[in-house]
């Protein structure tokens, strides 16, 4: 009897303490201690996004040394991206429960450690069960990693903030079109991998040394340890967003029921509309994305003709418009809105692709300026994916939220390549072109069904 009455008020006084730590994080601006988390995890999304990219790079000359087809280029590329909605899957759940550091430390280790072995397989079958295995510590770490960035913002500004670290991700992919072009003809394609390997396990150790989510802590119970980590953020910076904020003028909390950790709550009366909207975005955008990107450098090698070097040259184009685009979304997201962005994208997208699969396929020009056009515009949705997902889940299933999402990139992104394979093969490259058109449309209905979250804290956008 007695703890029947005690546990409630525990219950009650522990909700309260909690929402005091989350207004204390709260106001705390951007200061240092952010900048600890977003360097290092940003150093690991760039090589996930190097090791994602790098088979693009290393194609063209496997082609001609292993006789590779078409198809067995589609189903190369498509190993990786299986492997990465396995990962995304697993390390969502470990993430959920183990924690958000020690979920990105492990799948930066698989990433890395693979890469080396990509670096020494010697035939198609032992690169195609690599890349499989890489795929998986790859896919495992952008879900995690773009929860735990999340969870460290607050509501103000958390748009560029967090575009600003995901920003890393099309920076790396432009770094490896850059070292692409100037590593494969002079050392060969197994450098691609050993560039990708090395500091992956450096950085490895320096993620599992990060501060643990405060969120994540605070969704488990463990206030004192969310306590420590807000201090040190409070240390780092004298500033605060309110200065006049009273703790003890917060409204009181209801006592938050232990509920366990399940994605069968994604598909539940209350994020059953946003969860079909975001996986419908995550499967536009990454089949156009990952379609163009990992068959840019063949496409303009074996349709368009041109030489090796200027193949890997005219490909790594797209992500340095990319980034360049990327940049003004950072600089402009707060402000336009998710919702806006995203439609938008998906609209100019398929119209540029529309017209390249109609009118311009044949012209090799037409396809650098609206297919590296197009690539970018696109691209950039993917980043706001990235922040948005995050943004509409509780803690207790964001990660598992942005996994589940992600595993649709994974999916599209596996089918993508070896669709473009077949119709390159059986229609022609304006049908590709054409396909993508298309799949942007569907995206651009869907965008317009998002919910906005500018500017509006976690957890009053997850109720």
């Amino acid at each position: 009897m007695t703890t029947r009455t005690q546990l409630p008020e525990s219950q009650a006084t522990d909700a309260q303490a909690a929402a005091q730590l989350m207004a204390r994080m709260e106001n705390v601006p951007f200061s240092r201690w952010h900048t600890r988390p977003r360097v290092v995890m940003g150093s690991a999304t760039f090589f996930d996004a190097f090791d994602a990219l790098s088979l693009a790079f290393a194609l063209p000359v496997l082609i001609g040394l292993w006789d590779i087809t078409p198809a067995q280029i589609g189903i190369l590329i498509s190993a990786s991206y299986l492997g990465q909605l396995l990962g995304a899957l697993i390390f969502s759940s470990i993430a959920e429960r183990y924690g958000r550091t020690r979920g990105t430390t492990a799948a930066v280790l698989i990433m890395s450690i693979m890469s080396l072995a990509c670096a020494f397989a010697g035939h198609f079958n032992a690169l195609l069960a690599t890349r499989f295995v890489q795929g998986i510590g790859i896919g495992g770490h952008m879900p995690v990693a773009a929860a735990y960035i999340s969870e460290l913002s607050q509501a103000a500004g958390r748009g560029r903030f967090f575009l600003l670290y995901e920003m890393i991700f099309p920076i790396g992919l432009m770094a490896t079109g850059q070292i692409g072009a100037l590593v494969v003809p002079a050392l060969g394609w197994q450098a691609m991998f050993l560039v990708g390997a090395i500091p992956g396990l450096f950085i490895a150790v320096f993620i599992w040394r990060l501060p643990e989510s405060p969120r994540w802590l605070l969704s488990k119970g463990r206030l004192s340890q969310a306590e420590a980590v807000i201090e040190q953020m409070e240390a780092s910076t004298s500033r605060r967003l309110d200065p006049d904020l009273s703790l003890h003028d917060l409204p009181p909390a209801k006592p938050a029921p232990t509920q366990k950790t399940s994605w069968i709550e994604l598909l539940s009366p209350i994020f059953r509309g946003r969860t079909l909207i975001i996986w419908t975005l995550w499967a536009s955008a990454y089949f156009i994305a990952n379609g163009l990107n990992n068959w840019m450098p063949t496409l303009y090698s074996t349709v368009y003709g041109l030489g090796l070097q200027e193949s890997l040259r005219a490909a790594s184009m797209t992500n340095v418009m990319q980034v360049i685009l990327l940049l003004v979304c950072a600089f402009t997201i707060d402000r336009i809105g998710r919702r806006r962005w995203v439609t938008a994208s998906f609209i100019l997208g398929a119209v540029m692709l529309g017209l390249l699969g109609g009118f311009g396929s044949g012209n090799v020009i037409a396809l650098m300026v609206l297919g590296t056009l197009s690539y970018a515009i696109i691209g950039s949705t993917n980043a706001v994916l990235y922040l948005y997902t995050p943004e509409v889940y509780p803690t207790r299933v964001r990660a598992i939220g942005t996994g589940l999402a992600t595993s649709w990139l994974r999916l599209a992104s596996a089918a993508a390549p070896a669709m473009v394979g077949l119709l390159v093969d059986s229609k022609g490259v304006a049908a590709v072109f054409l396909m993508f058109a298309g799949v942007g449309v569907i995206g651009a209905l869907a965008a317009t069904r998002m919910i906005e979250t500018q500017n509006r804290r976690l957890e009053d956008i997850a109720q």
